[in-house]
C-alpha cells in the first residue's frame, strides 16, 4: 500500500499542493483499528518518543519534579521565556546549568521569543528540556552526563526495554537530529505505543508514565507553546495527549478510550500533520462541538497572500476499518 492524500492546500479557490501519508489507529491489545494508506509504514519517532524518555528519566530522579517541569522535559518546546525557566529549574535539580546541554544550540522556534535572542544557545533549542531530563537523571544517578547522548549510556539502555513493551515490537536504532538515539518503528507499532499509555501498569513504569501523561495534560504549554497543534489540542481536549515530531509525525492517545493515534506526512510538510491528526480524532468521535470550535484554526489554517488570508489548509482523509 501506498501513501494517501491526507491534507491539500488551497490558495485563492486553487488546490495548490496535496500533502500525502499514512495513519495507524490501534487499542492497547496492538489490533489495527483504522487506517489510511499504509499503516505498516517505518517511520522514526523523533520527538513522539519524548514521554517515554521523559518516563524513564523521571524513575531515576530521586525528588519530587513539579508539573511544568515533567512536561518540558517530554516538550519540543517554543524557546518562550516560560520554556527557558522551567529547562533552568530542571537542570538546577542536578546541580547543572546550561553549559551542560549537548543538544544543538539554536533559536527560539516563537517568532517573538526569536526577536530578543542574540545569540544561539542550546537551552533555546525545542529539545533542551528532553536532555535537561536526561542529565538530571544522569546526575541524581551517578551516570556520566558528558556522554549522556550516546547509545550505550545507561539512561537509553533503559528506554530500549520500555519502548520494546509499549510498542510490542523491535525498533531500529538510529541518531536523532539533536544527537540522542531515536527508534523506528511502523505506524501501527507507534499507535500501539500511545494506546498503551493508557494502561501503563502493563509495563515496570507504570508510575513515571502516569506522571508524564498527568503532567502533558495539567501543562500543555510547556509541551509545545503559542500556535502549537499539540498545546492547542490538549488544551481543548484534556482527555487527549498528543506529541508532535520532526518530519511531521504525530502521535496521541484518548486516555478514557485507550485509542492510539499515529500519523506520518509523507513529505515531512508540518502543515499537513495538524489539520489531519484533528480531522482523524474527530472521525473517532472524540472531538466535541466547544473543541471544534477552539481547534478551528488549526483544523483549517490559514493559507496568506499579502500579509491576509487568502485560502488554507484542509484534511482530506477518511478513516478505513479495512487495511487492504
Amino acid at each position: 500500500m501506498g501513501s494517501v492524500p491526507l491534507a491539500r492546500v488551497i490558495r485563492s479557490g486553487v488546490v495548490e499542493s496535496v500533502h500525502l501519508g499514512d495513519v495507524a489507529v490501534c487499542d492497547a491489545s496492538g489490533m489495527l483499528l483504522a487506517c489510511v494508506g499504509d499503516p505498516d509504514r517505518i517511520a522514526y519517532a523523533r520527538s513522539c518518543m519524548k514521554p517515554i524518555q521523559a518516563a524513564v528519566s523521571l524513575a531515576a530522579i530521586d525528588t519530587p519534579v513539579p508539573d511544568r517541569e515533567v512536561a518540558v522535559m517530554c516538550s519540543s518546546h517554543n524557546g518562550e521565556p516560560i520554556h527557558v525557566r522551567a529547562v533552568r529549574r530542571l537542570l538546577a535539580r542536578g546541580g547543572l546549568d546550561d553549559g551542560a546541554l549537548r543538544n544543538p544550540a539554536g533559536r527560539p522556534m516563537d517568532p517573538e521569543a526569536a526577536s530578543r535572542v542574540r545569540a544561539p544557545a542550546p537551552v533555546f533549542q525545542d529539545c533542551s528540556g528532553n536532555h535537561a531530563g536526561m542529565l538530571v537523571a544522569s546526575a541524581r544517578a551517578g551516570w556520566s552526563i558528558e556522554t549522556y547522548r550516546a547509545r550505550t549510556h545507561p539512561h537509553h539502555r533503559r528506554v530500549l526495554p520500555l519502548v520494546r513493551a509499549l510498542a510490542g515490537a523491535e525498533p531500529l536504532v538510529g541518531v536523532d537530529g539533536c544527537g540522542i538515539p531515536v527508534h523506528g518503528l511502523s505506524l501501527r507499532a507507534l499507535a500501539t505505543m500511545y494506546a498503551r499509555l493508557a494502561v501503563p501498569e502493563r509495563t515496570d513504569r507504570a508510575e513515571e508514565l502516569s506522571r508524564v501523561t498527568g503532567a502533558m495534560r495539567a501543562e500543555p504549554y510547556l509541551v509545545g507553546g503559542r500556535d502549537r497543534d499539540d498545546t492547542a489540542i490538549m488544551q481543548a481536549m484534556p482527555d487527549v495527549v498528543v506529541k508532535e515530531g520532526a518530519e511531521a509525525l504525530n502521535c496521541a492517545v484518548s486516555l478514557t478510550g485507550g485509542v492510539g493515534i499515529a500519523v506520518k506526512v509523507a513529505d515531512g510538510g508540518y502543515r499537513a500533520a495538524g489539520p489531519a491528526t484533528i480531522a482523524i480524532l474527530e472521525q473517532l468521535g472524540l472531538v466535541t462541538p466547544g473543541a471544534r470550535r477552539r481547534l478551528r484554526s488549526n483544523l483549517r489554517p490559514a493559507v496568506l497572500g499579502g500579509g491576509r488570508p487568502v485560502g488554507h489548509v484542509e484534511a482530506v482523509l477518511t478513516l478505513s476499518s479495512d487495511p487492504a
